[in-house]
């Protein structure tokens, strides 16, 4: 099954959006050099949705008066979202709220813990904190310890739960996404330190194949209706779209076990667009894309999808 699209008329239509959208298909679709598009990415911060965060910010380097909630409004949250943009690394307002993160939720032993009724860390969020601290690439040795401790976490089916310590016997494909995010923004600054960090990454992908990316690996059946519904951003929460976005980012083995998804992914094309499907409920600063409607977001990262998937 293939994508039918008038590749340059969605091209010229991705071209009209947000800065936010505009760097990433000149980089990643259009295959640009850093000259044409770098100047693009910097217009995150003073054009669109990236300023629209940016003056949200308090005194205090925070958004939502709070650490992690309320959701979707939080500095965790916003700063999950202006990563997602591709506001660049260097941004101060960001540097100075991630520190924030990283200083308020380093715990005893070693990960993150934003929760005063839990007395260990939290997995899935250390994971997506570890995204954010390698993204804006905070210096800081503390880094090394929150890796430890993530990739201690694994589990002995190659994925992680944030209720493990719960008694969790099996994986969880929301966490196992967000650590995968994590160690991948590591394993891009830190090259020389990731052996390991590959090694537990290829243990991940083996368990999420084995699911075909959102199937029972006992029934075949579709675990979740909610891991095959698309839509921007995803904050916590697993969806096929995700995970392949991150596949097709870290150049992926082909597998025949990520067709089922991408076939999934094509079939909700319309009119050569994808839309934006019901997004996780929760507070927001504002809404990036009407649901229902033709998503740029989702045309973008679907199209990079079937770009690595077709090479």
């Amino acid at each position: 099954m293939k994508a039918v699209l008038d590749y340059d008329s969605t091209i010229s239509w991705l071209l009209k959006g947000d800065p936010a959208i505009r760097w990433q298909v000149k980089k990643d679709l259009l295959n640009l050099p850093l000259k044409d598009w770098s100047s693009e990415r910097q217009e995150i911060a003073y054009e669109g949705w990236g300023k629209r965060l940016l003056v949200e910010q308090n005194k205090n380097h925070m958004w939502g008066r709070g650490l992690y909630s309320p959701k979707w409004i939080s500095t965790h949250y916003t700063l999950m979202l202006l990563r997602r943009l591709g506001l660049p690394p260097d941004n101060d307002q960001a540097r100075q709220a991630c520190k924030l993160l990283i200083d308020k939720g380093t715990y005893d032993d070693g990960g993150i813990n934003f929760f005063a009724s839990m007395k260990h860390s939290e997995t899935c969020v250390s994971g997506m904190v570890l995204s954010l601290w390698a993204y804006f690439n905070i210096p800081d040795k503390r880094i090394n310890n929150l890796v430890s401790f993530i990739l201690d976490q694994q589990m002995v089916d190659g994925g992680w739960n944030c209720q493990s310590f719960n008694g969790a016997a099996h994986s969880s494909l929301h966490t196992t996404m967000s650590v995968l995010e994590g160690l991948w923004e590591y394993e891009k600054i830190h090259p020389e330190q990731c052996e390991r960090c590959t090694r537990a990454r290829l243990r991940a992908h083996e368990f999420i194949l084995q699911h075909r990316l959102y199937k029972s690996d006992k029934t075949g059946k579709q675990i979740k209706p909610q891991f095959t519904r698309i839509t921007f951003p995803p904050r916590w929460y697993y969806d096929i779209l995700r995970a392949l976005d991150y596949f097709q980012d870290c150049k992926a083995e082909k597998d025949s076990r990520f067709q089922d998804a991408v076939e999934v992914l094509i079939r909700k094309q319309r009119n050569g667009l994808w839309p934006m499907q019901s997004p996780h409920p929760g507070k927001v600063h504002f809404i990036l894309e009407k649901t229902g409607a033709a998503s740029r977001w989702n045309t973008l990262r679907a199209l990079r999808v079937l770009r690595w998937w077709n090479q």
